[in-house]
């Protein structure tokens, strides 16, 4: 997270509905050997007090749960490097502009039969964005070929006990300044979901 206290304006309702909304994140846990890493689709509770995922059963992650361990999982949306010349103001430095929202927890193995439920919530989450399509369901698939797939991976729980976000949107800059930023993101911006960012952005003066 940036120290920068100002980038820390939104409460734990924001950073958990923008968690929520995102549902893909960075599972980090610390190993004997160093960080391991796993990118991951997840389904935060309606309350944020716990995650749903699921892990294939040969991840490392996976294998050191045999007990619950702590675990992060960063949630990131748009960024841009963002011009020193966009402001129109001297004596400025590039920078990044980025939403990054972190949970802190701890991640346990959940029973084997909890799987085909998990399952079911996430596909049906996801799903439900894709309408009018007609949402997709495993009941489409072979019986004997869903529990094979199945048996290779294991639900996981995250008990979430921190939430702190990063929302670095040039607030720290006059409105003019910050806008003509936004304005230069959204054309001419070099990182992911410009023009998300630019309108974060544009909103992100006294009172936005």
């Amino acid at each position: 997270m940036h120290p920068n206290p100002v980038f820390h304006d939104a409460d734990a309702a924001r950073n958990l509905a923008f968690a929520r909304d995102r549902g893909f994140g960075v599972l980090a846990m610390n190993a004997p050997d160093g960080p391991l890493i796993s990118h991951v689709p997840f389904v935060l509770s309606d309350d944020g007090a716990s995650v749903a995922l699921h892990l294939v059963r040969s991840n490392p992650i996976a294998r050191l749960l045999a007990s619950p361990q702590p675990v992060r999982l960063a949630v990131s949306g748009g960024d841009s490097y963002v011009s020193p010349d966009w402001y129109e103001v001297p004596d400025q430095v590039p920078t990044w502009n980025y939403v990054a929202v972190h949970l802190t927890g701890t991640l346990e193995l959940r029973p084997q039969d909890e799987l085909r439920a998990l399952l079911d919530m996430q596909s049906a989450r996801f799903e439900d964005r894709l309408r009018p399509k007609t949402p997709w369901t495993a009941d489409k698939m072979d019986a004997a070929a869903l529990d094979r797939m199945m048996r290779q991976i294991v639900p996981c729980r995250m008990t979430v006990t921190g939430v702190d976000g990063t929302w670095k949107l040039s607030q720290n800059k006059p409105d003019d300044v910050r806008l003509r930023a936004a304005d230069g993101v959204e054309a001419f911006g070099v990182g992911s979901d410009l023009a998300v960012l630019a309108a974060l952005m544009r909103g992100a003066g006294a009172g936005g």
